[in-house]
């Protein structure tokens, strides 16, 4: 559109294409607190832990930090409890039809390693953003991956395949728990034990 006086219209049409422009935590934190308010389960984004060694105080009501370090390395994204069993995950996404192992580092892998070997739930989301597709996969299925190949990345084939489609609602907006519910527990969805 043309206006008087040769201003030009810098407006550009937004194309809404329901969440791709959500990231994977977002969805994962968003779902989550819907977890917790209906009372389905306790699950948090884990904190990274940092080392502040400079801060600035331009106040007394306020503080920015200016220089901070990485403490140790961080173990996996989430964790928390549902009925009655611990669950540890990491999230993350990729561009490409195939999911790097480079973005799994090996502190992770011990870490959900032992989740699992203690009794715990431990296992990966992973979106394929260019796809709109996430999917969990159960930790030991990652592990036996790496350890019967040297491919140096999944194909998404594989997570057809051995994983388990993720699909987006509204409320929980990508549902894990009721994947969680088929795979780990005996019973029915978790809808039907929070009928108490």
């Amino acid at each position: 559109m043309k206006y008087p006086m040769g201003i030009k219209n810098n407006i550009k049409k937004t194309i809404h294409y329901g969440n791709r422009g959500m990231s994977l935590e977002e969805d994962i934190n968003i779902t989550n607190n819907y977890y917790r308010e209906e009372d389905i389960a306790v699950i948090y984004k884990k904190p990274t832990p940092i080392t502040i060694t400079k801060v600035d105080y331009p106040s007394r009501k306020e503080a920015i930090i200016k220089e901070a370090f990485f403490k140790t390395p961080s173990t996996t994204d989430y964790n928390g409890i549902y009925r009655g069993k611990y669950i540890d995950f990491e999230a993350k996404e990729t561009q490409k039809d195939r999911f790097p192992l480079s973005n799994i580092h090996s502190h992770q892998i011990t870490h959900l390693k032992q989740i699992i070997k203690h009794g715990g739930i431990g296992f990966f989301i992973i979106r394929f953003s260019k796809r709109n597709e996430t999917y969990l996969l159960k930790g030991n299925t990652l592990f036996e991956f790496m350890e019967q190949t040297n491919q140096k990345s999944i194909p998404i084939s594989y997570f057809k395949e051995h994983g388990y489609l993720i699909i987006e609602k509204l409320k929980p907006r990508i549902d894990y728990l009721s994947i969680v519910d088929d795979i780990y527990f005996e019973g029915g969805p978790y809808e039907q034990n929070t009928k108490r």
